[in-house]
């Protein structure tokens, strides 16, 4: 089966579930658009896990999202899935002027470069556009920052940014002290935008890094809850050293 079959496939079959299924024909663009941010999640988790099948089958649902939200607003004669593939060839050849025209981009940055002039030149006000209000504080934090680099506006090396972390955790140790609950909390943001822009300069993805760190924290803490089981007891009946002794004998053993 080719691809180009499949694709069509996929076509007809949401055609059909629009005539005939119930919850199909009754949903709109906002009622899928809660599913479709689970799915992108979703496939996040796959993602970090590195799960080839589940990422093949998660890609598979937004893909069939990208079609529902097509043949609704087709119906509504608004554009159809053939328009929304044009738009995004004509976008990507558009964007990489490098390869489908004159402009030279001989490594990634330069490309990251050129696609933010050319968003400018086609009427973006500012270089922060496109990003969406409603990611993640923290991914947005990264993307802002990404997007702030394609103008120069970026610290010059790593020692910069540690410099400013340490500068920044200092800021809210001071207001701690005050005993001021808004410029403290004002403080931590400042201290987790600066960490995420340090992440950037050791390549790592932060969003991914604390994810992977939640799951380690998950697992060694079932681990505490199972080995307290095991003798009888609940976490909540030990002393803070018993837990802290407990934790440090399963952080070791794995």
């Amino acid at each position: 089966m080719t691809s180009d079959f499949g694709f069509d496939k996929l076509i007809s079959i949401m055609k059909e579930l629009r005539e005939k299924c119930p919850w199909d024909k009754k949903q709109t663009i906002k009622s899928l658009r809660q599913l479709t941010i689970e799915e992108t999640f979703e496939l996040a988790d796959a993602i970090t896990e590195e799960d080839y099948k589940s990422i093949k089958e998660e890609l598979g649902d937004l893909l069939l999202h990208i079609v529902f939200y097509s043949k609704i607003a087709e119906e509504e004669k608004k554009f159809s899935i053939s328009e929304v593939i044009e738009t995004i060839c004509e976008k990507l050849i558009s964007r990489h002027p490098h390869i489908y025209g004159n402009v030279k981009a001989e490594t990634a940055e330069e490309v990251k470069t050129n696609w933010e002039k050319l968003k400018l030149k086609e009427g973006k006000k500012s270089a922060l556009e496109g990003v969406p209000k409603s990611l993640p504080a923290l991914v947005k934090s990264m993307r802002i920052q990404q997007k702030a680099k394609q103008v120069g506006f970026e610290w010059e090396n790593t020692s910069q940014v540690l410099a400013k972390v340490y500068e920044e955790i200092k800021e809210l140790e001071d207001e701690i002290k005050s005993g001021n609950p808004e410029k403290a909390e004002e403080e931590f943001g400042d201290v987790l935008f600066s960490l995420i822009n340090l992440s950037r300069f050791l390549n790592i993805d932060a969003e991914n890094a604390l994810e992977k760190t939640n799951k380690k924290f998950i697992s060694r803490f079932t681990k505490m809850e199972e080995a307290a089981a095991a003798e009888n007891k609940l976490l909540y009946d030990m002393s803070l050293e018993e837990k802290d002794n407990l934790w440090n004998k399963i952080k070791q053993s794995n």
